[in-house]
């Protein structure tokens, strides 16, 4: 194994300033090169498609398919592609989701340059990594109970909020259904009413402001 062989990454984030400025930073380590950059997830994994890069950083936010949606047709396609979720959200749900579609670590954008450097070289050598403020949130989210996929469009209609009357138009059900969902969400959230339910699922990152 040729040990001064570069790194190789893969830069997803929809900011090309944000790039600009990462990638000058990353080049500036010993060891790291950026062979590629993507501004949305067809463009991200079409360049990974064509440069297989070693380690991938992965914003969470991108235009049309998130971040997270992007691991998982990458992951699947190339089951040991290794990737970093670097963001500005720390929201329980949204490490969850992260690591549940595949990323080994999940980093803030604010993390200390040779912080960041040292998990893309743990991450390259098949290393698992997470900041533990993100492992705590990490492990208080596997204690919540998964929402039902049904449950899940209830409370995004909630949060934009629609009455149950509105809802159960949406979703074409009736008004005791929609209260029957409700009272099933109240107990999984650990909440008492409608406004506990929206204010928890945007804290824990949910459901999402767009």
């Amino acid at each position: 194994m040729n040990t001064n062989k570069s790194i190789r990454l893969m830069l997803v984030d929809d900011h090309p300033a944000f790039r600009k400025g990462m990638a000058a930073l990353l080049e500036s380590e010993t060891g790291l090169k950026v062979v590629a950059e993507a501004g949305n997830g067809p463009d991200a994994i079409s360049l990974f498609r064509r440069h297989q890069p070693d380690v991938v950083l992965m914003d969470l936010r991108l235009p049309g398919m998130g971040g997270v949606e992007v691991t998982i047709a990458i992951r699947k396609e190339f089951p040991a592609a290794r990737i970093i979720v670097l963001t500005t959200f720390d929201a329980d749900e949204d490490i969850y989701r992260a690591i549940q579609s595949g990323a080994q670590s999940y980093l803030l954008k604010d993390t200390p340059d040779d912080e960041l450097a040292a998990t893309i070289r743990a991450v390259h050598a098949g290393q698992a990594r997470l900041p533990p403020k993100l492992a705590a949130r990490l492990a208080a989210r596997q204690q919540r109970p998964e929402l039902s996929s049904r449950e899940m469009e209830v409370l995004q209609l909630l949060v934009k909020g629609r009455s149950n009357k509105e809802i159960g138009s949406a979703l074409f059900i009736c008004e005791d259904t929609v209260k029957s969902h409700f009272r099933t969400l109240f107990v999984k959230l650990g909440v008492q009413d409608r406004t506990e339910a929206a204010i928890n699922a945007i804290r824990h990152g949910i459901v999402h402001l767009d």
